[in-house]
Formats: structure tokens, C-alpha cells, sequence
């Protein structure tokens, strides 16, 4: 696994992660409807073009996911033992449907868990960018971790 366990971690430790990810009408599409998210400003491009925005927009949810997706296989790939909370989330500018996203963490706090021994606490900073260079998602992530030494 490429995961890194909680010894591994420190903070201030920033990743700038190497996958990206171009977003296409059909991740939206599929999104909204597994998600039972009929928002025109999602779906209806006749719609979104009389929006501020003049097109439709990626739902926030998908971005939101896939910015923390980008993160795995470089930071919990196998090493984390689930999401204890997000925090802090925003959305600054908007993602469009050819827009490629990348992703930045950076580890902010770490502690040993009082409850279970065999685990530690990371706190991730998750910064997602456009090709633009653009924020387009942060978040604050809490991740349960794995120590190497259990």
C-alpha cells in the first residue's frame, strides 16, 4: 500500500499530489443522479446559461470527493482506518465540465488517540486547484490513521 501510517506523517509535511483530473459532463451527470440531485444549475444548460455563471456548474459534492480522492494514494491509500470530520469546507470558485483539478495537502496537526493506541490522529489541509491555478475547494479532514508500530 502506499499509504503513509501515522509515525510517517508531520506537520507541516505538504504533498502536491501528481494525479489530476479532468472533469467531464458525464461525472456530473451520473453524479447528480445517483446523488437524487435534480438542481438545473447541475443540469439544465438553457437554464445555467441565464446564471451568473452562463453555463452549468459542476455539483459541489463531486468536487469535494474527488479533490480528496486525488489525496489517497499519496497520504491513506490502506493506512487509514476512515474520515472522522471535515471542516472548514468552501467553494471559491466553480468547477466546469472540462476543468482539470489538482490537489495540494498539507499536514496541519497530528496526535495519538486517546481511545485507541494502535492509532494516531492526522489533520489534512486539502486545497484544490484549477488549470487556472484557481482555488476551486478546501477543506479541513481529520483521518483516523494507522501506526506502523500495532
Amino acid at each position: 500500500m502506499s499509504g503513509l501510517y501515522y509515525e510517517e506523517f508531520k506537520p507541516g509535511m505538504e504533498f502536491e499530489h501528481p494525479l489530476r483530473r479532468t472533469v467531464t459532463e458525464m461525472d456530473n451527470v451520473m453524479f447528480c443522479a445517483m446523488t437524487h440531485n435534480p438542481q438545473p444549475l447541475h443540469l439544465d444548460e438553457e437554464y445555467s446559461k441565464e446564471t451568473m455563471y452562463g453555463q452549468r456548474i459542476v455539483n459541489s459534492l463531486f468536487t469535494l470527493g474527488l479533490v480528496i480522492g486525488v489525496t489517497v494514494a499519496d497520504t491513506t491509500l490502506g493506512t487509514t482506518l476512515g474520515n472522522l470530520g471535515m471542516t472548514d469546507i468552501r467553494f471559491k470558485n466553480p468547477v466546469f465540465h472540462g476543468d482539470t483539478i489538482r490537489v495540494v495537502t498539507r499536514i496541519k496537526e497530528m496526535r495519538e488517540s486517546a481511545s485507541r493506541p494502535t492509532t494516531g490522529l492526522v489533520v489534512f489541509e486539502h486545497i484544490g486547484l484549477n488549470q487556472r491555478d484557481e482555488e476551486i475547494a478546501y477543506v479541513i479532514r481529520t483521518g483516523l490513521m494507522k501506526k506502523k508500530s500495532a
